[in-house]
């Protein structure tokens, strides 16, 4: 085992967080589930929603026998709500191609709906054990501080950043020292004021030894909410999420003062799946 695998593991197993996909009695489903919930959102927001979630869907084939348009209430103000209409996806393909099971292979996770190369390694390694790079944002940032000197890894996954994670990947507890390097990430080697005194791996950290450099190019500001499309799609979701019936434009119009940016935020909703027109100026989510 390499020394910053060990020394990631070591301390992750006095410090890592108690979440429920953790446990040993989690099922490869609910794994995926939260892998596809913790995309952009915070562990805080996702654990009560994956908890109803999988109280309400305990396999993908409950899920499937469900409407698009109850997993989309069930997600409720978890954000990206496109997320949900995936899952639905990727669990009506699990029962039509794969018995209701989830695989372990990273090829046949790739091949379903809404799974992409982090989820796909993620699922292979937390739910079954398979020695594969598990690479987020927050592995990005740290491996490249701790290996390369670099104060962040850059702002998207390259093939590169897979085979370096592999490297310091051991033959055994591969996925623990993954989840360990994740967790490190998250809470420790943070973006801003990262907790060094705390890291287990400062004494060897490239980062520090050349003087924490700042990252190059310009930095990357935090995307804005208020005034947004997406708060406008957001409230109009709400209102779509509480209705039974189908919703009349005139209520939707009702939630923002715009009307280009109503109609706009309207049809990138109709266009995403997440609403149709089901009547003449009624809407709905999908049936």
């Amino acid at each position: 085992m390499t020394a910053i695998a060990a020394q990631a593991l070591t301390w992750y197993d006095e410090h890592a967080r108690d979440l429920p996909w953790r446990s040993p009695d989690a099922t490869p489903w609910g794994i995926l589930v939260s892998e596809v919930m913790l995309q952009q959102t915070p562990v805080v927001r996702v654990l009560p929603a994956w908890l109803n979630w999988l109280d309400k869907w305990p396999t993908p084939a409950h899920l499937a026998a469900d409407t698009p348009a109850e997993a989309i209430r069930a997600w409720n103000r978890l954000g990206y709500p496109r997320r949900a209409l995936r899952l639905h996806a990727c669990a009506t393909a699990l029962v039509s191609q794969h018995e209701g099971q989830v695989p372990d292979a990273v090829d046949a996770l790739l091949a379903l709906p809404g799974i992409g190369a982090y989820t796909a390694r993620a699922v292979a390694a937390f739910a079954f054990g398979r020695r594969e790079p598990v690479v987020d944002v927050n592995v990005r940032r740290f491996v490249a501080r701790a290996v390369t000197g670099l104060a962040d890894g850059g702002a998207a996954t390259t093939p590169a950043d897979f085979a370096l994670v592999e490297t310091l990947l051991p033959a055994e507890d591969a996925p623990r020292v993954s989840a360990a390097f994740m967790e490190l990430g998250a809470l420790v080697c943070v973006a801003r004021s990262p907790r060094c005194a705390d890291c287990p791996v400062v004494r060897t950290c490239a980062w520090r030894a050349a003087g924490q450099p700042a990252a190059e190019g310009p930095g990357r500001r935090p995307q804005g909410y208020a005034g947004t499309d997406r708060q406008v799609r957001g409230l109009m979701m709400a209102l779509l999420r509480d209705a039974r019936d189908p919703v009349p434009l005139r209520t939707l119009d009702a939630v923002w003062p715009d009307e280009v940016q109503r109609r706009r935020a309207l049809a990138g909703l109709v266009e995403d799946g997440l609403a149709y027109e089901v009547g003449a100026g009624l809407y709905s989510l999908p049936v």
